[in-house]
C-alpha cells in the first residue's frame, strides 16, 4: 500500500510539472497563466504616425536648403523660403486677390538662387482641395504670375522700379494634381526688359519642372 501512494504521488508530480503553467498549482514553479504581468512595451515603442498631408507641406520636406537643384543644365540652391495657410500672402498686391474665392489652402514660396548666372526663380505652390480646384485656379490666373509676390534670396520683397520700366521676367503657371506652381526667373538686379532672354527662359522651364515634380502623383 505504501509503495502504490508514493507511486501516485510521483506521477501527479510529473503531471502538475508538465502543464503551461505549473505555477498555477505549485508555488516556485515559475508564473501563472492568471498573475503573470501583462507586457509593456518601452516608451517610444509604438510608431510615430505619418504626418498628414497639410503637416507635410512645408519648405523643408519638399526643397531641403541643402539639397543642390540640378536639372538640364540649370544648377541652383535654395536660398530662401516661407509658407502659410492664407494665400493672399502671396499676391504683390493683396488689394487686388488674384486667388480670391478660388478656395487655396495653403502656400510653399521658395526662391531659388543659379549658381552660373545672377539669376532668382521665385517658386509659389499653392494647395487645393482638388484637382479641378487647382485647374480653375490655373485658368482664372492665366498670365497673372507677375501678380504674386516675387521672392528674393533673403526673403525680401523686390525693389520698387522706377518710372513704367518693369523686370524681365520668364513666368510659368502649371498645375500638379491638386496643386498649382506659380515659377518667375529675373535677374537678382531687377534689370528691366519686355522679353526674357534665354538664361531667364532656361531658369523657368527647369525650375517650373523641380517644382512640379514632388507634387505629381499626388
Amino acid at each position: 500500500m505504501l509503495w502504490c501512494a508514493l507511486a501516485g504521488v510521483a506521477a501527479g508530480g510529473v503531471w502538475v510539472v508538465s502543464r503551461p503553467h505549473p505555477g498555477d498549482l505549485l508555488p516556485g514553479l515559475g508564473p501563472t497563466s492568471s498573475k503573470a504581468p501583462a507586457a509593456v512595451p518601452p516608451p517610444g515603442a509604438q510608431a510615430a504616425q505619418a504626418p498628414t498631408e497639410a503637416q507635410a507641406f512645408t519648405a523643408e520636406r519638399y526643397f531641403p536648403a541643402q539639397r543642390i537643384v540640378d536639372q538640364d543644365g540649370y544648377r541652383a540652391r535654395r536660398t530662401a523660403a516661407r509658407q502659410g495657410t492664407d494665400c493672399v500672402e502671396t499676391q504683390a498686391d493683396r488689394a487686388h486677390d488674384a486667388l480670391k474665392d478660388l478656395d487655396c489652402q495653403a502656400y510653399v514660396a521658395v526662391a531659388f538662387s543659379r549658381a552660373d548666372q545672377p539669376v532668382v526663380t521665385s517658386v509659389t505652390v499653392l494647395r487645393f482641395n482638388d484637382a479641378g480646384a487647382a485647374a480653375k485656379a490655373a485658368q482664372a490666373l492665366g498670365d497673372k504670375a507677375a501678380a504674386f509676390a516675387f521672392t528674393l534670396p533673403d526673403g525680401t520683397p523686390p525693389p520698387a522700379v522706377n518710372g513704367t520700366a518693369k523686370p524681365m521676367t520668364a513666368a510659368r503657371v502649371a498645375t500638379a494634381g491638386h496643386y498649382l506652381t506659380v515659377t518667375v526667373s529675373r535677374y537678382a538686379d531687377q534689370r528691366a526688359g519686355n522679353t526674357p532672354d534665354q538664361a531667364l527662359q532656361e531658369s523657368t522651364r527647369a525650375a517650373a519642372y523641380v517644382a512640379r515634380a514632388p507634387f505629381s502623383w499626388m
